[in-house]
């Protein structure tokens, strides 16, 4: 089972990426520090109702999104076959 705190710090910055917002930009939107926007996204706090509110507001979802598993599967699985594909490419230069 996936923590909630992992989904909303994986989600907010794959949704920070995607639209091209640096930690420091996101921060700005929502009157906070840039430090307290990496720290969500290492896990190591978690924000308030409030303030999850301001950043789905800022990254121009609903907040519901923030909660969403399918971001965090998605990237795992691109992380899964980037691996896969690294060791199929790595066996075929052994064998050449």
């Amino acid at each position: 089972m996936i923590k909630l705190r992992t989904i909303i710090a994986k989600n907010i910055k794959a949704f920070r990426k995607e639209i091209g917002f640096s930690q420091l930009m996101l921060a700005n939107m929502i009157n906070s520090a840039p430090n307290y926007i990496a720290m969500i996204e290492a896990e190591k706090r978690f924000p308030t109702d409030t303030m999850l509110e301001k950043i789905a507001i800022a990254l121009e979802k609903e907040p519901c999104e923030l909660f969403s598993i399918k971001p965090v599967q998605k990237e795992w699985k691109i992380a899964v076959l980037s691996e896969i594909g690294d060791l199929i490419t790595q066996k075929l230069n052994e064998k050449l």
